[in-house]
């Protein structure tokens, strides 16, 4: 089986600067033509299918388990319960110290106990020849229960809500003065509440997993996030060396968060092909990515602002109650953006949590900020129509040029000159501030908007750099390819750090047995590895004229690397002479060169850990880093049956240097198509009686579909970030980031009515 390469096609003009282009993505070909093989389509002989039977208990014990029907089945070959499961260990204790150890989807031990934790909990695994005699399979196992009384409505648990403790990655609550005092005192004011539903992830693969023993050595094939995370798992659940697990997720078709953590899916297909001897496939339906996999938790936010007669904000509170599981998921930096976007007197931000009966939670786009910036950006609009003013105006009265709470500086913010440049695109002037003032024929029109908001993320990663006498190089690190063009960027910045043309580029990734990368969220993976490959290629060009320097015939030789540059192929001295790499190595006798930055030994493994939480608490205490932006939405609403269109976006964004113009517009395309779906549409349904999810499909469970999506422009200022590599801040998730506000802003221009719980439904308008 060989390593996933991204080869890249030739074209012209390769060998000029290349970061910013918008190039192909080389993965494209693969994709369009099948050639793409994903987590289930790995073939193996004697391939044998998997299927879950899932608890319909919220909280309980299991009496009895009844699975004769279900072996009698022609083809089965084996129902695995917690009467016959060999034993695993428990999943490690989540430590930031260990940042594998935060892979555990949920702490139970998956068949290894007779306890259920939420309904949905995989109770047994059938395992046969045929996928569907497996499925047929799992409807005969019968499972009775003694239920225990369970906490599974979050409405209802909300008021037992308990203050989030702050750790070394989130801040539970901040302050800065007497903020309720001042909201009391201030001239004008809103108190308000919002709320988000539960979401749950549909990416257009759902979760599978092929995994196939060896004696004591285990392949898995799996759409995930995290390669790295989901072998130290599994090393952890079965007792083998993570040295002994490879993990192979050459490509994701979409994840969003949901394939971050290791869910039991995953865990319980490895158990499976273990338990048979047998390589085992496991591909969960639509209703069983609802049942075992996590989604974004509902919330609860009150959001509270004073200001002043001359428009400057006074007072800002916001403070949420979002759930977790009672076996694992983590809070939701839902108050992030209220400590940073604000230059307000007093501010008091704080997040507090219930525990439920229920599924973990779990990561989606833009946690915390996608739905804590349409609390905020939503309250903020309508205290801009209390006194009178432009939104755009208000923001922009409250701009702070120094983090609001503790003075950090920024290191990258450019929102004003996004509001400009957005607002001259979209066409502001021509909006007419009255509510209900707009029309086009029988619709209403509404103009709405909104600040969007991400923090910026650097994470570690492994790089190697192999430089051959032929001229091309190779790129080996494992990253991910989710289809936002992982591989194509990071061809693009070698090639222009070593001046090579783009052909010469191929990139390895999507393997455990690469040097470790890291994990694709938090909009960081690509300033991740950048920086790692940057060092790389400044490490090559050091060890190429070190090569040159010590060869008689070389013209570098003596030279010093000041004024040195790659380009055109080699090595080049400003103003001088210079030489290509493949004479260089061909004078040495070398067939190429090669170097390496981070080491995935277990010392190396321990300094590279060591060295990531040294700068990121360093830049913690120095920085405020995030990308930001203005998006803008036209919307109609028909008077009568309140059925509301987005008819027009335009998003304008600081997201310093954009790395492939054509891949970066599609991922905040992407991010505001989803955010509209979380504004009009999305919202997972759960009995309030048994914690059951009612909708768990793409039948009930409403995504946008191309029909509901307007023309999308949008753009962004270009500037780079000094402190990021090559000034790249990230784009992943900051485009999901504002939308569902710049709805809801839009809806109330158009109709006079505010909807402060989303979604916004007919009902909501009517």
């Amino acid at each position: 089986m060989t390593l996933t390469q991204a080869q890249s096609p030739p074209r012209p003009g390769a060998s000029g600067r290349l970061v910013g282009k918008p190039i192909d993505r080389v993965d494209g070909g693969a994709k369009t033509s099948g050639a793409a093989r994903y987590a289930a389509e790995y073939p193996y002989p004697g391939l044998a299918y998997a299927a879950l039977v899932h608890s319909t208990v919220a909280r309980g014990r299991i009496t009895g388990i009844e699975t004769a029907g279900a072996a009698a089945v022609p083809g089965v070959l084996a129902v695995i319960t917690h009467e016959n499961a060999p034993a695993m260990k428990p999943a490690p204790p989540m430590s930031v110290l260990n940042l594998s150890s935060l892979a555990t989807g949920t702490r139970v031990n998956y068949l290894n106990t007779d306890e259920v934790h939420w309904n949905g909990q995989p109770v047994a695994v059938v395992v046969a020849e045929t996928q569907d005699a497996a499925l047929h399979a799992a409807t005969l196992v019968r499972v009775t229960y003694e239920e225990f009384a369970a906490t599974v409505g979050f409405t209802a648990e909300e008021p037992n809500a308990k203050p989030q403790k702050s750790d070394m990655l989130q801040s539970g609550s901040a302050s800065k003065g007497d903020a309720e005092a001042a909201l009391a005192a201030a001239p004008v004011s809103v108190d308000l509440r919002f709320t988000t539903p539960q979401h749950n992830h549909n990416a257009i693969e759902p979760h599978a997993t092929t995994a196939v023993w060896d004696g004591d050595r285990l392949t898995v094939h799996e759409g995930t996030q995290n390669v790295a995370w989901v072998r130290d798992h599994l090393a952890a659940r079965f007792g083998i060396p993570a040295g002994s697990i490879r993990v192979i997720s050459p490509y994701v078709g979409g994840a969003f968060g949901g394939k971050t953590m290791v869910w039991a899916g995953t865990i319980l297909t490895v158990l499976a092909a273990r338990v048979t001897g047998r390589p085992v496939r496991m591909m969960l339906t639509r209703e069983g990515v609802y049942r075992t996999v996590g989604g974004r938790t509902p919330s609860a936010q009150r959001v509270a602002l004073g200001a002043g007669a001359d428009g400057r904000l006074t007072s800002l509170i916001h403070t949420s109650v979002t759930q977790v599981g009672r076996v694992g998921g983590g809070p939701e930096q839902v108050t992030s953006q209220s400590r940073h976007l604000y230059d307000a007197g007093a501010i008091l931000v704080r997040q507090s949590l219930v525990e439920l009966d229920t599924l973990s939670n779990t990561i989606m786009r833009a946690p915390g900020e996608s739905i804590g910036t349409f609390a905020l950006e939503a309250a903020v609009d309508e205290l801009a129509y209390k006194l009178d003013l432009d939104p755009i105006e208000f923001r922009m009265r409250n701009e702070p040029e120094r983090n609001p709470i503790d003075g950090k500086r920024f290191a990258h913010r450019m929102l004003r000159e996004a509001y400009a440049l957005g607002a001259e695109r979209f066409g502001w002037s021509a909006r007419t501030p009255e509510p209900g003032s707009m029309r086009d024929g029988r619709w209403l029109v509404g103009m709405g908007v909104a600040s969007a908001y991400h923090p910026s993320w650097q994470l570690p990663a492994n790089v190697t750099v192999r430089l051959s006498a032929d001229g091309t190089v190779l790129v080996r690190c494992g990253f991910h390819e989710m289809g936002m063009g992982g591989a194509t960027a990071q061809a693009q910045i070698a090639a222009d750090a070593l001046g090579v043309p783009f052909e010469a580029v191929r990139v390895e990734y999507g393997d455990s047995v690469l040097p470790t990368g890291p994990g694709a969220g938090g909009s960081g993976q690509t300033a991740s590895v950048a920086a790692s490959l940057l060092t790389a290629c400044e490490k090559l060009k050091r060890s190429m004229l070190a090569l040159a320097r010590r060869s008689s015939g070389s013209p570098l030789r003596g030279r010093r690397l000041n004024g040195l540059r790659a380009r055109d192929g080699g090595l080049w001295t400003e103003p001088g002479p210079g030489e290509t790499y493949a004479a260089i190595l061909a004078r040495a006798g070398r067939p190429h060169l090669e170097v390496a930055v981070g080491s995935d030994t277990r010392v190396g493994a321990m300094v590279g850990q060591a060295r990531f939480m040294a700068k990121f608490l360093r830049d913690r205490r120095r920085w405020m880093k995030a990308a930001c932006g203005a998006q803008f939405c036209e919307v109609r609403v028909d008077p009568d049956t309140g059925e509301v269109r987005v008819s027009r976006w335009v998003g304008a964004f600081d997201v310093g240097t954009v790395i492939n113009a054509k891949t970066a517009a599609a991922q905040l395309r992407g991010g505001i198509v989803m955010g509209i779906g979380m504004a009009l549409s999305e919202e997972t349904l759960v009995d309030p009686r048994n914690g059951r999810i009612m909708n768990p499909g793409l039948g009930e469970y409403h995504v946008p579909v191309h029909a509901d999506i307007p023309p999308i422009d949008v753009c962004y200022l270009g500037d780079p970030d000094p402190t990021m590599p090559l000034g790249l801040i990230g784009v992943g998730e900051v485009g999901i980031t504002g939308v569902a506000a710049a709805i809801a802003n839009a809806v109330h221009h158009a109709t006079g009515r505010r909807v402060r719980d989303l979604p916004i439904t007919l009902d909501k308008l009517l």
